[in-house]
């Protein structure tokens, strides 16, 4: 099964990236995920359902740890056809 991520980390900060957004998209852009696309505003990642809930887990309890407040979040299950 592929899954796919949608995320934003808050709280925002427009002048510098804060450090929980950095860690998440750290944990992103380090997993084995096939397709990565890092924003200002938003993150999404695609891949196997196991490196995707993996990626989850780490990124939640890092972005945590590193001062995120709030953490909004969007999974689903992609199939073949669907458009990315």
């Amino acid at each position: 099964m592929r899954l796919r991520v949608e995320f934003t980390t808050e709280p925002f900060d427009l002048d510098e990236a804060p450090a929980h957004a950095l860690v998440a998209r750290e944990v992103i852009e380090g997993a084995q995920l096939d397709a990565v696309d890092v924003g200002p505003f938003g993150n999404t990642a695609e891949g196997g359902s196991d490196a995707v809930l993996s990626a989850v887990d780490a990124l939640l309890r890092r972005a945590l740890e590193a001062g995120a407040t709030r953490i909004s979040l969007q999974l689903n299950v992609v199939g073949e056809g669907d458009a990315r």
